[in-house]
């Protein structure tokens, strides 16, 4: 029987160690927000990590109290009795460093200046993410997880934890992601990055000293991305060719089709809540996933330090992570002889997919995790 967790309440871990970042820069005097659903078992073996992707947080099931529409962006999985069952796991969920939902980032102060870090901002990699997740793991008394689960760019980090801290993961759960990012993807990326940088209101990142915020880039930013994360049956099915009004209009500007509202009031709704820094960061740290580069393409070679079992997720509509990159995986992970299971789930929503209640994947995510509550005794 399933249940709501209710009201969660998030956390802040202060760190004055500096980070040590990639790109040879360090990140010190930082926070991490964070939320925990469940209670850790005696030996601490029950413990299991969501990685969020680009536009998501710390905040991945229950809700807030007080706060209308509040609830976790991963509450339909994680919970009493869902797939994620917090009867059984001690779930955690950490906000990035460099977002804008609590942890430190371009918004807050660069102790450097006294002033918002802006486009100072260190750039970040989702190793450097792992890295800051795992700190935050020691604090907590946690040596190992029971697993590590991640959709999208979470998915990237999932994959990142078991090529870094290999002793620390027994699972690697990894949904609609990839080993690195298409020219095509970067593209995108690219595109989104330039509307938000030629936005009047960006003044080179330092908006915040101006009380302004480039919400026209914003808007076309999500409004890309948007695009991206839904298949074209989908888009077909909720708006085909509909239009706004009775008759068209015959204008270049406003709005005649359905599907131009929508997109619009995503952008619209994005721009209210989204920091244009950060927007910039994490698609940068996606464009930078690559870990067969430092081993000359060979995907194989960087998977090699792994020790954990790894499931790997698909949708065959997901266009921009689609499942042959995830097969790209699954080939890297045999080669190495890896336990490795792979589903590949004939579901209509394009990449959203891993977001949605699709009784499949669900069930297929439920007998994952009860597998693994029976081999740590959860």
């Amino acid at each position: 029987m399933t249940a709501s967790l209710g009201h969660v309440t998030p956390q802040a871990m202060q760190f004055a160690d500096p980070l040590p970042l990639r790109s040879g820069a360090s990140l010190r005097d930082y926070t991490l927000a964070y939320e925990t659903y469940g209670t850790l078992n005696a030996d601490k073996s029950n413990a299991v990590l969501v990685c969020h992707a680009l536009n998501a947080s710390h905040h991945v099931a229950g809700t807030y109290e007080g706060q209308a529409k509040s609830e976790g962006w991963w509450d339909n999985l994680v919970g009493p009795g869902k797939p994620l069952d917090t009867n059984r796991f001690f779930v955690i969920g950490v906000n990035n460093p460099g977002s804008c939902f609590g942890s430190t980032g371009p918004m807050h102060t660069n102790p450097d200046t006294g002033r918002p870090y802006g486009a100072d901002f260190p750039v970040i990699t989702v190793e450097d993410w792992v890295d800051a997740q795992a700190r935050l793991l020691d604090r907590l008394g946690i040596t190992q997880l029971a697993a590590v689960l991640g959709g999208s760019l979470g998915g990237m980090q999932a994959l990142s934890w078991a090529m870094r801290h290999p002793q620390r993961v027994r699972h690697c759960i990894a949904v609609a992601t990839a080993p690195n990012l298409s020219a095509q993807n970067i593209a995108f990326n690219e595109v989104a990055r330039r509307a938000i940088i030629t936005d009047p209101e960006f003044h080179g990142g330092h908006f915040y000293a101006h009380g302004v915020v480039p919400k026209r880039g914003l808007r076309v930013a999500r409004m890309i991305g948007h695009i991206t994360y839904l298949s074209d049956d989908s888009m077909e099915a909720k708006f085909g060719r509909s239009l706004k009004g009775e008759q068209p209009a015959y204008s270049t500007q406003d709005i005649e089709f359905e599907i131009e509202s929508y997109l619009r009031y995503q952008g619209d709704k994005f721009s209210e809540y989204f920091d244009a820094n950060t927007y910039l960061l994490i698609t940068r740290a996606l464009d930078y996933f690559d870990p067969a580069r430092e081993h000359g393409g060979n995907l194989a070679a960087a998977f090699a330090p792994a020790r954990c079992k790894f499931q790997l997720v698909s949708f065959t509509t997901d266009w921009r992570f689609s499942p042959a990159r995830s097969r790209e995986i699954v080939k890297a992970l045999l080669h190495n002889r890896f336990d490795v299971s792979y589903a590949e789930i004939d579901a209509p929503h394009g990449h959203d997919a891993f977001l949605l209640d699709d009784p499949r994947y669900h069930a297929l995510m439920r007998a994952r995790f009860d597998g693994i509550a029976k081999e740590v005794g959860a």
